[in-house]
């Protein structure tokens, strides 16, 4: 009697398995732009045959799909990828790394500090969360050419994104890591100006007093915080441009 029940267990084992590799082959494909905004999914059927698999597996994976916003099921018409509904930030999120290697320049990344905690008062207000929960609380600096270029402090909530806590942010920047992982929806940017106390100052190698360029960035996934973070870039060697059309 043991037997069919193991086999049962390696049988619900697959499925699971197998419905994650379906979501994370479709995430893959819409977070790299292969399937942009308006793509239709294949249809449930051929998503059987691709993976040789059940409805229900195939309907799991695009259930999680459709409650990460990443798609939209359509009665009779099919599943799609999602439009963005909800973006609010006047700029786009960039990726630090990849900014610096595209300007020419060799990038470096330094780990200043990252610890999991339960979240404090502190952290709660700053991620707008009322409820206990866990965080990661990481701080790094970005270089390039081998001058500091920012520093990063930031807080990711493990309710929100429980799989950061697998990441190793020793070696992987944590803003390249949640644009390659985690989808959001929508993004907050706030734009202003400090002048640089001792420990900024040191970490940036700028003189204390000198104008630092800060952006405060919030970024949600439906309704649900994903992560808090302040960048600091020295002035001087930092300006924003945006571009505009008129209607």
């Amino acid at each position: 009697m043991s037997l069919p029940a193991h086999n049962n267990e390696l049988q619900a084992a697959d499925r699971l398995t197998l419905y994650k590799q379906i979501r994370h082959d479709i995430e893959r494909r819409i977070l790299t732009g292969e399937w942009p905004p308006g793509h239709r999914i294949p249809f449930e059927h051929e998503l059987m045959a691709r993976y040789r698999c059940s409805r229900m597996t195939v309907n799991k994976a695009l259930s999680e799909l459709a409650q990460a916003d990443l798609i939209e099921r359509r009665r009779r018409a099919g599943t799609f990828v999602r439009r963005p509904q909800h973006l609010s930030a006047v700029l786009k999120i960039a990726d630090i790394r990849a900014e610096i290697i595209a300007l020419g320049r060799s990038y470096a990344y330094e780990l200043i500090q990252c610890s999991r905690r339960a979240a404090n008062a502190a952290d709660r207000a700053r991620l707008g969360v009322r409820k206990a929960g866990k965080v990661i609380a990481i701080a790094c600096r970005h270089s390039a050419d081998n001058v500091p270029f920012a520093i990063e402090d930031r807080l990711i909530d493990l309710d929100t994104v429980p799989e950061a806590a697998a990441a190793d942010f020793t070696i992987e920047p944590p803003g390249s890591w949640l644009l390659h992982h985690v989808p959001w929806t929508e993004a907050e940017h706030t734009i202003s100006a400090m002048v640089a106390d001792e420990g900024t100052a040191a970490e940036l190698d700028i003189a204390v007093g000198a104008p630092c360029l800060v952006i405060d960035r919030y970024t949600w996934r439906s309704a649900r915080t994903v992560t808090a973070v302040r960048l600091l870039y020295p002035g001087e060697s930092h300006r924003l441009i945006a571009r505009f059309k008129g209607g």
